[in-house]
């Protein structure tokens, strides 16, 4: 008879490295948009504005996520580089 497939909790939290990110919007946005993003450097590019910065953690990228929701921007890609 095979052991019982036993499931234990993985409360521990694994520590995620500061990460480079990219983040492709549509759009060019102006001076007010781009304040909400203190940490990044934005640049235009084929009529798309792409964010770059470092982001120290998971909780990090998704407040640039939940920033870009909240101002209604169209997001087109988030990439760790």
């Amino acid at each position: 008879m095979a052991p019982a497939h036993q499931v234990g909790s993985h409360n521990h939290c694994v520590a995620e490295p500061t990460g480079l990110y990219t983040i492709r919007i549509r759009g060019q946005l102006g001076a007010a948009a781009l304040s909400a993003f203190p940490t990044m450097e934005a640049e235009l590019k084929d009529r798309e504005t792409v964010l770059t910065g470092l982001l120290e953690d998971r909780s990090a990228v998704f407040g640039v996520l939940w920033q870009i929701e909240a101002l209604g921007l169209e997001l087109l890609e988030v990439r760790r580089i």
